[in-house]
Parts: structure tokens; sequence; C-alpha cells
């Protein structure tokens, strides 16, 4: 389903290329966080684009987003991410190599609280970045839960199913591009052991979207062409 159409930006003359192509791609009723997600990232760097006069690595993937809306009719922000992705180069330094990108370390409360998302490019690339998270959890012994996101045609398990995700039925949420949100296991209801989920993980060679999805499919909770779009690790201390 297309966006739907927002008051137009106004255009300021200042603006550098990433934020005036953003400004397109609102005009064309995307959000600044739906823009985020195209190039997976934080929101707050594509309002850096407006603030600090960032996102010069992004213009290219921004420019080939922006046509394949404007012209091809592409609306899923899915296939805009993949096509994004594949036109996303890493800033040069001074010296002339590609800079090193910039990522959170993993942080988990002395309570052994944690989270961690990924979405689109992340996921297609084995979501490595959940990895780190996965293993401190294992290190430390901790719990650990899951909400997946997907085609609701890919579940095997009806909407709301106990059998499904039991004692959690509050936590599915469905979406209106008819993908649906369902969470699996809670700090209430229990969760999966991290260690066990690490040795899984480590087994599909750090591969955590494939982990994952061999471990629903396994239980019989989704088909075996299903395709994650989101997905979300929660950690905590057992009592």
């Amino acid at each position: 389903m297309p966006p739907r159409r927002r008051q137009q930006a106004t255009s300021t003359p200042d603006l550098n290329e990433a934020a005036r192509l953003a400004d397109r791609l609102q005009q064309a009723g995307y959000t600044k966080r739906d823009i985020a997600r195209i190039i997976d990232r934080d929101p707050s760097l594509v309002s850096q684009f407006y603030t600090k006069h960032k996102g010069v690595a992004f213009v290219p993937a921004l420019r080939q987003v922006l046509d394949a809306v404007t012209t091809g009719g592409i609306t899923d922000i899915p296939e805009l991410a993949a096509l994004a992705a594949r036109h996303t180069t890493r800033r040069i330094t001074a010296k002339g190599t590609r800079a090193r990108v910039r990522s959170k370390a993993v942080l988990i409360t002395p309570t052994g609280t944690g989270t961690g998302r990924v979405a689109a490019q992340a996921i297609a690339s084995g979501s490595t970045r959940l990895r780190p998270l996965i293993a401190e959890a294992a290190r430390r012994g901790l719990k650990l839960a899951f909400t997946v996101r997907l085609h609701r045609s890919g579940y095997v398990v009806p909407s709301g199913s106990r059998t499904d995700s039991p004692g959690i039925r509050r936590d599915v949420i469905q979406r209106t591009d008819h993908t649906e949100e369902r969470s699996y296991g809670s700090a209430a209801t229990g969760g999966f052991d991290a260690a066990d989920f690490a040795q899984r993980v480590d087994a599909v060679g750090g591969d955590v979207t494939a982990a994952v999805q061999q471990w629903l499919i396994e239980t019989g909770r989704i088909h075996a062409d299903a395709h994650i779009v989101h997905l979300e690790v929660r950690t905590w201390r057992p009592r």
C-alpha cells in the first residue's frame, strides 16, 4: 500500500543534497523514520541531514530510491531498502580510505536488560550486529526473548493462538502492510537460555536471522519460505 500523502516540505536553499532528496521523499508521503528504515540507519541521522549537513554517502542511494518511487512506482519500504543497500557507499576519509562504520557497543545493564533491533538490510546480511548482544548474554547466563515481523501468511499458527506464543497473546501486532509481529518469550512467562541460542547462532556461522528462522520452522511456527523483515532481541537476568 502506498504511503499516505503528506503536506509538502518547504524547500530551503542551503540544504545539502541528502536533505533535498529526503524532502522530496517526504513530499511523496514518506516520513523521516521511513527514510531511516530505507537506508538502514537511525532516524536521528536523517534529522542530521538538515541540522549538521550529513548524508553525503547516502545521496546515490536516495536518488535511486526517489527515482524508483516517482518513476518506477515502487512504494514497499523493504523493496526500497534493498535497492538503497546496493547504492550505499562508505564515506571516504581525507587519506582516501573508507571511513569506519560507527557502531554502538553492546549495552547490557547490571540487571541483565539489553535490547537490539534490526530490519531490512541488516536482516538480509544475517543480523550480525545482534550477535555480540547474544554472545554477551550467553556469557552472563541471561535469558533471551525475541520479536519477529513477517507477512502474516508466513505464520503457520493462527494469530493470537496460545500454541504459538503461550501467555503473551497481547504481543501480537498486525500492521497495515499485511505483516504481523509476534513475540516469543518474556520475563513473565519465561524465555530462552541465551547460551543455547548463542550455540544456534554459532552453528549457522553467526547468522542470527537464520538461527531465528530455523527455530521458528523447527517448532512449526512459520513456513519454510517465510521472510523475516524485522527482528528484535531482548535479554534479562533470570530470578
